[in-house]
Parts: structure tokens; sequence; C-alpha cells
């Protein structure tokens, strides 16, 4: 198990929000009681009653025998310091906070990726091929990420997607596009912005979901002319509202190491759109249960899909029951075998060496 975070006696919780608050920047309290755990942890022990490997989910200790890869900061640290001049520009404290934030994670992963002992697990093929690259990791194993079938489903989709239309004021006739991220620029917003630009004629709508801040994006839409046919929402609980409003998921992302909407929009049903550089992409069969963008940036290629399946309602229906139906396979439980495997393979890498005689 992983030890319980525990903030030191002079960091109360309501110290930690109120120096968040004192420097300006609120999104940063979500890396400050990452920081205190990281050294909460290192003073910390493994557990010794029957507990013979510290399996961590990420960067979350510098002690631990096994990490599941689920982000790599050191890819998001590279996006950021990109040029922006041609995508909506976040903030100056969102990227300041966002540089300071992946600079911290990336120092961490160099030094925790980087030692053998360490057993890695990446939630996709893209992501262990970049542990390879930045760490020279060749023994990865890759466990993708499951998605709750039972939760997310046509039939629980479309229960609630009149109520979910409705409250947004959607005509059945209108063909609603959905992205969910808290990083919009990264996930492709702008790609899809373009994208309906070319689409003036359809009633194509959008909803963009998330944690970001919605300003530039605001501003380019207006630009393009199409404000009035976007809907930027804030993240919510009931995630599965946002799958039953839309009729289609997109995310042209530029970096994603799996990219879990993609496959719970697919257990919904929604046929999907998403890039190469999306982990989640090697489990699509491009044309059959979803469409697979070559270039993040093609917002040309983007709207040609969307106009496709727009005129296509047997080709969308198809799609969609194709998504489903290959979802089924990508369970928790089988994720949770894939993990004990490794568990117990990292166990046992650790024992002493008469154990593993006996």
């Amino acid at each position: 198990m992983v030890p319980s975070a525990r903030l030191p006696k002079c960091w109360s919780a309501s110290r930690a929000k109120t120096f968040a608050r004192f420097i300006c920047i609120p999104s940063a309290l979500r890396a400050l009681p990452l920081l205190l755990q990281v050294l909460h942890a290192r003073k910390t022990p493994a557990r010794s009653s029957g507990i013979k490997s510290l399996p961590s989910p990420g960067i979350n200790c510098l002690n631990a025998d096994v990490v599941i890869v689920h982000a790599l900061f050191h890819r998001l640290q590279e996006l950021a310091r990109e040029d922006h001049s041609n995508s909506p520009r976040p903030g100056f404290f969102r990227r300041l906070h966002r540089r300071a934030y992946y600079t911290l994670l990336a120092g961490l992963e160099r030094r925790i990726y980087s030692d053998e002992k360490v057993s890695l697990a990446a939630v996709s093929q893209r992501t262990a091929t970049l542990l390879r690259d930045y760490f020279r990791r060749q023994d990865v194993r890759v466990v993708p990420n499951g998605v709750d079938t039972t939760h997310f489903s046509p039939t629980a989709r479309l229960a609630r997607r009149a109520q979910a239309r409705l409250r947004r004021k959607f005509q059945e006739t209108d063909f609603v596009l959905l992205l969910i991220g808290n990083d919009w620029r990264v996930k492709g917003l702008d790609t899809v912005l373009r994208a309906m630009d070319a689409l003036r004629d359809l009633p194509v709508l959008l909803i963009a979901a998330g944690d970001d801040s919605p300003d530039s994006f605001r501003e380019t839409a207006k630009s393009l002319g199409i404000f009035e046919r976007c809907r930027f929402e804030p993240s919510r609980e009931e995630v599965l509202d946002f799958y039953a409003a839309a009729d289609l998921y997109v995310s042209p992302t530029r970096e994603d190491s799996f990219g879990l909407p993609v496959a719970e929009a697919m257990a919904c049903g929604l046929p999907v759109i998403t890039s190469t550089h999306a982990g989640v992409a090697a489990l699509v069969r491009d044309g059959v249960d979803g469409f697979i963008l070559p270039q993040f940036d093609d917002s040309q290629g983007l709207a040609r899909i969307l106009h496709g399946l727009y005129a296509d309602q047997v080709l969308c229906k198809n799609t969609g029951e194709a998504a489903a139906q290959a979802a089924l396979q990508w369970t928790w439980d089988r994720n949770a075998a894939d993990i004990w495997d490794l568990l117990k393979d990292a166990a046992a890498r650790k024992a002493p060496p008469s154990a593993k005689k006996a």
C-alpha cells in the first residue's frame, strides 16, 4: 500500500490553501500536497506487515518498488515550452503554474524512472516508448487502463440523453461534439474549433468540459464566428451527463498517455476521433470503431471525418456500436489482474536470495 499523505504539523490544510492563494495561483494547491506527500514518503518506510513491495500510481513517493505511469511530465513540459503563436494562449499565471508544476514532476521522474530497481508499468505502448526514449528503460510493462462498462454504457447514456440535451437547449437535429480535459491546448481544442469553422453550413455544436480557462478559446471562437455554437463547461462529478448530451467524442490531442475519456465515450456507444498521439489510439481500429488523425493539427482532415459522420447516420451508428463492443474487453478486472502479476514479479525481484531458493 502507499502510505497515506500526512501534512507536517506546520502545514495544516487551511495553511496550505492560504499559501496557494497568497501566491495568486489557486491551482498550485494541486502541486503542494503532492510535494508534501513525496517529502513525507521519503521518510516513511514501506509497511512490513505482509507488504513486500510499495506500489505508486505515478510520482507519489521516492521509495516505490513499482510505479504505474499514467502521465509523463517530461513530455508535457516539452509541450508547455512549444511556440503557442498558432493556438490560443493561456494566461500568464496559468502558464507560470504549469511550467513550475511540470518542472517539479519532471525532476522527480528523472530521479525515479531512471532507477532500474524500480519496476515501471505504462498505461499505453506510446508511454512505454517515451519512457524508453527519455530514461533508457527497456523493461516497461504495458498495462492499459480499464473502463467501467456497467456505468458507461449505451443504455445509461441514452437514458440520460433527453434531459442532458434539454438543459443545454440542444435541438434533436444538432450534431454535438464533446471534448473533456484540463489542458485544452494539449487536447487539441484549437483544432476542433478550426474544423467547426470549415463546417459552418452544418448544425455542429461543441461542449468543451474541464477546468481549463476558457478565455483564450472564447476569443478564438469569436474570431472564427462560431462562439454561439460552443459551450465551455466546468468538470462535474457525474461525467456521464456530458456523454449523454453528445453525438460524438473528439480529441485530436497533442499528447495523451492514454485518453480515458475516449474509452469511456466508446463504452457509451459514441463514435470517437482521436490522434496518433493518444495512447488509447493503439486500441482503436481506425474506420471501424473509431477514427484516428495522423496529424493532431489537421483541422481540414478532422472536418472531413466530421462531415462524413454527420452525412452518414448509418456509419455513425455502426461506429458507435462497434466502439461499445470493443470497450467491453477493457475491463478493470483485466487491469487489476495485470497489475497483480506486475506486483508479484516486483516482489519476487525484491525477495532475498534465500526466499527465492525456497
